[in-house]
């Protein structure tokens, strides 16, 4: 045999009496094979490889630390033995090909720090970053869980909020022929929405709500205005639930709380003027005391009208 090799095999802890450990001096053991079994996984190599960094298995083999062994000679090492044939590699070399995948890396990584191998470490924290820069998502969209969730999203955001709530099961009635269609384009005009606007609009999903289909509008923690999509409607002796798709709406809804991109300061007079037109401004002396987070503009789409699908001809 010559040159610096490994042998991998994995060892079977059921088989056998335990072994015996004895303990000896690694610098004995000159430029001969070692035999080491790190976690049942058998290596060969020799200690001019394992000393020739300044790593933990340098001190382990170079006289400074004490190290097991079995009644047969093979020096116990008590880690996962998965990747320390990559280790010997990088010792051997000062470089290796790292895996693919995340985990296996922070697995390495995580061998390397006990190692006390400094420049492994940072090729696994340079590719794990590498890695993610590459898989960064273009915009991440919360999905509300609850109230106080929800709540806490809003007022904590430093951006303006669209809001949609969907949640198709919530439905008493049969919906009509081109509702689930509609349901669709509304997630649809969402997910465009928040990937133009996802820089300057916090975008959240509600899929909890009393709601079929609604969307909501907030600018400096208060709701501006909600569109809501649903309504009930009166097919031949039954009830049925429509869902509308009122792009221009929501459009324009969503450009409105653009004009929020400012600081959490309070601005009462944008607040008048984009919750309600100037005709609904004109209010009694009744309602001089609601505060503007009331003043919400709710849109519904022909809510509780006459409406048959039946097809001509039936």
């Amino acid at each position: 045999m010559s040159g610096d090799t490994c042998l991998t095999t994995t060892l079977c802890p059921a088989a056998g009496p335990k072994p015996k450990t004895c303990s000896f001096k690694g610098g004995s053991l000159g430029n001969k094979y070692v035999r080491l079994n790190v976690g049942g996984s058998l290596y060969y190599t020799t200690v001019q490889v394992l000393t020739r960094q300044d790593t933990m298995l340098k001190a382990m083999f170079s006289g400074r630390m004490e190290v097991l062994t079995d009644k047969e000679g093979w020096i116990l090492i008590d880690r996962c033995g998965k990747h320390f044939g990559t280790i010997l590699n990088y010792l051997r070399d000062d470089t290796i090909a790292l895996p693919k995948h995340r985990q296996e890396i922070k697995e390495l990584m995580a061998e390397a720090k006990y190692y006390l191998i400094q420049g492994l470490v940072d090729m696994c924290q340079a590719a794990l970053q590498d890695k993610k820069d590459l898989y960064e998502p273009v915009c991440s969209i919360p999905i509300i869980t609850s109230p106080k969730e929800e709540e806490r999203l809003i007022e904590s955001s430093m951006k303006p909020v669209v809001k949609l709530l969907y949640n198709r099961s919530n439905n008493k009635y049969s919906y009509t022929s081109n509702s689930d269609d509609n349901l669709l384009k509304n997630i649809e005009l969402f997910d465009k929405l928040s990937l133009r606007f996802n820089g300057r609009v916090l975008f959240i999903k509600d899929v909890i709500g009393d709601e079929i289909c609604c969307w909501s509008f907030y600018g400096q923690g208060r709701k501006l205005a909600e569109v809501c999509c649903t309504s009930i409607v009166y097919a031949t002796e039954k009830k049925q639930t429509k869902v509308e798709f009122p792009e221009a709406r929501i459009y324009e809804e969503t450009l409105n709380v653009l004009l929020y991109e400012t600081p959490r300061v309070p601005d009462n007079s944008l607040l008048e003027a984009t919750s309600r037109s100037r005709s609904q401004a004109s209010h009694s002396e009744d309602d001089e005391g609601f505060e503007l987070r009331d003043r919400v503009r709710r849109i519904h789409v022909k809510r509780y009208s006459t409406y048959d699908d039946r097809q001509l001809g039936h």
